[in-house]
């Protein structure tokens, strides 16, 4: 029996359809999206709010965004960027600075829709896994779900960090404590205080600890910013506390002063009135009549 050689006629490319571009790039799981923004139709139109939390090289970013037919519209956002105003200077993309960052968004979210005095969220110990109740006499909490894209939810990941600082700041997201940091899979057990540990830098304070003892030069380099604003290990969680207290007494945006520029620029050219355009033609008339007498 002889072997036919498969090929791709002009049936197979009539019928192709690339696949969305953000596919194409490796930024969206389309799979995934649509299960996070598909609404029920008796929902009449009520969207389906989702927590983004991404990670870039320097950057924390959690948005409050929901999906329309014409893209995401974004209704609350926070940086880790923003942390220098609370009194964070240094390592603003590590775990207690992802959690930083959940609890800006939340506590800017709950006040943007005048929730934020029915949910103060968990103010208590932090370690501990929370959900929040909803008020006998106040609107329901805010509720969305956790948005992770394509980085990895491994138990212990930087997301959660995240999910748990936008928890503790008042939301309503579903979740599981098997993946904050401090779970054993063995033992399936839950240990609040390495949780805790980490929420308050203890295991960046524990790693400046042993390299300053086993090497100072590399202590001195590594941690160089840590040293010029004055921070030793002891010192971080007195930090982190005053910087969740800073975050949650004024968590609303700080708007840029924006000033007229001494100059405005004009693109397109002013429209001329009736009688300036007569006045335009009757020159351009007379210039061509002056050109003929010249001739």
């Amino acid at each position: 029996m002889a072997l036919t050689k498969v090929q791709k006629g002009s049936a197979y490319f009539s019928r192709y359809q690339v696949k969305y571009k953000r596919r194409r790039a490796g930024k969206t799981d389309y799979r995934a999206r649509l299960r996070m923004c598909t609404q029920d139709k008796n929902k009449y139109n009520t969207p389906k709010y989702r927590l983004v939390v991404r990670f870039t090289n320097r950057t924390v970013v959690c948005q409050v965004a929901y999906a329309t037919m014409a893209g995401d519209k974004v209704i609350c956002a926070a940086y880790s960027s923003e942390l220098p105003r609370y009194g964070l200077k240094v390592g603003l993309t590590n775990y207690a600075a992802a959690y930083c960052t959940g609890l800006l968004v939340a506590r800017r979210m709950l006040n943007k829709l005048g929730l934020d005095k029915h949910y103060e969220g968990n103010t208590e110990d932090v370690g501990e896994d929370y959900n929040v109740e909803a008020e006998d006499d106040a609107p329901r909490p805010f509720q969305c779900i956790l948005d992770a894209g394509l980085k990895r939810t491994s138990t212990g990941s930087k997301v959660f960090a995240a999910l748990k600082g936008a928890l503790d700041g008042g939301l309503d997201i579903p979740h599981n404590e098997k993946r904050f940091v401090g779970f054993d899979p063995d033992s399936k057990e839950f240990d609040a205080e390495v949780l805790r540990k980490y929420i308050y830098g203890g295991h960046v304070g524990e790693y400046m600890e042993e390299m300053q003892e086993e090497d100072p030069e590399k202590y001195t380099a590594h941690f160089a910013e840590y040293l010029k604003a004055g921070l030793e290990s002891d010192d971080l969680e007195d930090m982190y506390t005053k910087v969740h207290d800073a975050i949650r007494a004024d968590p609303a945006p700080q708007l840029k002063a924006r000033s007229k520029p001494a100059e405005s620029k004009r693109w397109k050219e002013v429209k001329l009135t009736y009688e300036q355009r007569k006045d335009k033609l009757k020159a351009k008339l007379s210039e061509l009549m002056a050109g003929e007498d010249d001739e």
